[in-house]
């Protein structure tokens, strides 16, 4: 006689042993690699599962890859904390769950104040036995005609406004963060390279005008506004004018340890703004660049 099979029930939810932490369906969760040399893998819980005495816990989960999963390997436009959301299901047991985490849709990733360990992006859906990705074309930007990554610097134009990598026109990041206007190669004209090249010269003597006048006393609807970074790169000063319009500032770079005096010294009127450690676009906002009419497949 064929012996009956055990009865399994669903859970709404369920602690995770070790780390104290409760999952449901649709929690995104990280899970232990069989390779403890390798990172924790990306999943999204779909359904969680008991035996009738409810131990033996399982969950089934939708996996996420990373880019350098996928067939074609990763490219110079994803991002580090890019995954994609595969077809591909699987049954785990519930303590192989290492912790919890966050996959965002692209664009509420870019508008994070700060990325930690446990967030992560999805822009794209992934077939794990033909390699395609849906959708299957994306905008692309720049002379290099790369889709955006949001690790890198882009700036705009603000003649065609399409965005551009400072090193593929021979910019530097810092050069690029003091501009106050660019006009791409296609939409300069000789004022507008002057118009460049004098804003770019006169910054450093502005922010030491407007630094020496703050330190005087000023009203805290006209001040500094620090941009505060966990980042590696350095913290970022916006000079804004007395309306506080975020269209229109001046963009300082500076290091870390120039700032610890003035900031020491000017907090009681200095209001301090945490924005995205990978908020990389100039002369827009924190956003994905506005989708152009040029596109490529993936």
């Amino acid at each position: 006689m064929a012996k009956a099979r055990a009865t399994r029930r669903s859970l709404d939810s369920y602690t995770v042993k070790g780390i104290n932490k409760t999952i449901r369906p649709g929690d995104c969760v990280l899970m232990r690699p069989s390779d403890s040399s390798k990172p924790s893998y990306v999943a999204r819980v779909e359904q969680i599962e008991s035996d009738s005495r409810g131990v033996n816990v399982r969950v089934h989960v939708r996996w996420y890859y990373r880019p350098e999963e996928s067939i074609g390997g990763r490219r110079q436009f994803h991002g580090s904390k890019e995954v994609f959301l595969s077809d591909h299901y699987d049954i785990q047991s519930a303590d192989t769950i290492e912790g919890k985490c966050t996959v965002h849709s692209f664009k509420s990733y870019t508008k994070l104040d700060a990325v930690g360990n446990d967030d992560f992006f999805c822009r794209f859906e992934y077939n794990s036995s033909t390699g395609a990705f849906n959708p299957d074309r994306v905008a692309v930007y720049c002379k290099c005609e790369m889709p955006y990554n949001p690790d890198d610097l882009m700036i705009q134009c603000e003649g065609c406004s399409d965005w551009f990598h400072p090193t593929c026109i021979d910019m530097g990041p810092e050069d690029a963060a003091r501009l106050e206007h660019f006009f791409c190669q296609s939409c300069s004209s000789e004022d507008q390279k002057k118009l460049q090249n004098s804003h770019a010269a006169s910054r450093h003597s502005d922010t030491k005008h407007q630094l020496k006048k703050n330190r005087k006393g000023v009203s805290s609807a006209y001040g500094l506004w620090v941009k505060k970074t966990n980042s590696r790169d350095c913290w970022i000063l916006l000079l804004l004018n007395k309306s506080r319009d975020t269209s229109s500032y001046s963009q300082i770079p500076l290091h870390q340890g120039e700032l610890n005096f003035d900031v020491l010294d000017l907090e009681r009127f200095l209001h301090l703004h945490v924005c995205p450690p990978h908020s990389n676009l100039l002369r827009g906002s924190s956003s994905p660049p506005s989708p152009t009419d040029r596109s490529a497949p993936i």
